[in-house]
């Protein structure tokens, strides 16, 4: 299906792991993405908000134990 013809694009947008580059529309690899987020401020933010989800995580894990 071309791009143009998809009735549903994905309009999120990507932070890629291996250039450091925010992604919308046009991607690259699913394996060098994260996201998708809202909007490109969320996207450039993207390890942050990693790192704030990971220590979130940990910490209530660390409650179970």
């Amino acid at each position: 299906m071309a791009r143009g013809s998809d009735p549903n694009p994905d309009t999120g947008w990507y932070y890629n792991t291996r250039t450091g580059e925010v992604e919308h529309l046009e991607r690259s690899r699913a394996i060098d993405l994260l996201g998708p987020y809202p909007d490109e401020a969320s996207a450039r933010r993207a390890l942050e908000i990693a790192r704030e989800r990971t220590r979130k995580a940990d910490a209530e894990d660390a409650e179970w134990g």
